[in-house]
């Protein structure tokens, strides 16, 4: 016992320490113990993961993956898509769908859907699915708190937000208080004459914008490919900014593929790593963080 009070000393700094301990005395150092224990786990690093309607399949585990991480402590923070089911109801409604450089063209119509899908069905189903496997998360979009401040990015598309500010209050409130938050990407655009107008804003790029927030140390993307191919269909095991701007550039990176490198480029200038992996593999997640992984990792 003494030995490990002494050792408890040393981390705390101290030289010498020498030690009559009462009962009181234990307790007390037991304490400071378990506070330090705390303060190490409340350090633990951040990692934003964007998940896509696509990935979840009926082999996919990311949900049983998430609420592991967060029972092991794990600082998370999820951005989801919905793309697919989007279009399944545009469909359904007969409003037809098209895409400029991987970007859903919106209009009001689209929006609507857009709205209805990503920060209703989705958001809810997501949440739902985590907290009945015993996970602790919540759901929000980034119009919740101003989480994700934007304006029109172009008008060739519509109502499409380009982020321009991120507050992650709402984000950090949910983590201090135990939860894992689970993000729609929706912006928040504020006009000159104060009315507010809500934008769709990328999935990838949502996430990317929301992982330079929170200071992540890693930025995960979950797609349905087993990560970035070249010309022969290979998947690239680690890409430079340049190389990851010659594939989008010279027409090897093309459709969706495009706004997923593009919110990787954008996070890496700020973030130590990003990956894009296959979200369909069993354990994907976990095998990611246990640095067993596949896909493609791009650095600065």
């Amino acid at each position: 016992m003494h030995s490990y009070f002494s050792t408890v000393a040393a981390n705390l700094g101290c030289k010498r320490f020498q030690f009559k301990l009462t009962d009181h005395g234990r307790i007390l150092i037991i304490g400071i113990s378990i506070l330090l224990l705390k303060g190490t786990i409340l350090k633990q690093k951040m990692i934003v993961i964007k998940i896509g309607g696509s990935t979840l399949g009926s082999q996919d585990t990311t949900f049983e993956d998430l609420v592991t991480l967060q029972k092991q402590g794990q600082q998370v923070a999820v951005v989801h898509g919905g793309g697919a089911l989007i279009t399944d109801w545009l469909k359904k409604q007969g409003v037809a769908t098209r895409f400029v450089r991987g970007l859903r063209v919106t209009d009001e119509a689209t929006l609507a859907v857009v709205v209805a899908v990503l920060a209703g069905v989705v958001n809810s189903d997501i949440v739902a699915k985590i907290n009945s496997l015993g996970g602790k998360t919540v759901g929000l979009s980034g119009v919740d708190g101003g989480l994700l401040q934007a304006r029109i990015q172009d008008p060739e598309i519509g109502l499409v937000g380009e982020v321009v500010k991120v507050d992650v209050k709402p984000v950090k409130a949910l983590l201090r208080a135990g939860f894992m938050p689970v993000i729609a990407p929706l912006g928040l655009m504020i006009t000159k004459n104060g009315s507010s107008q809500i934008l769709n804003v990328n999935a990838d790029t949502a996430a990317a914008e929301i992982a330079i927030a929170l200071k992540s140390e890693k930025f995960i993307l979950l797609t349905d490919v087993a990560g970035v191919l070249d010309k022969q269909g290979k998947v690239i095991d680690s890409l430079t900014i340049q190389e990851a701007q010659d594939l989008i550039s010279g027409g090897v990176a093309a459709g969706g593929m495009v706004p997923k490198l593009e919110a990787c480029l954008r996070a890496v200038r700020h973030v130590p790593m990003a990956r894009i992996i296959d979200g369909r593999k069993a354990n994907a997640l976990r095998d990611e963080l246990e640095g067993i992984g596949q896909g493609t990792t791009i650095r600065s």
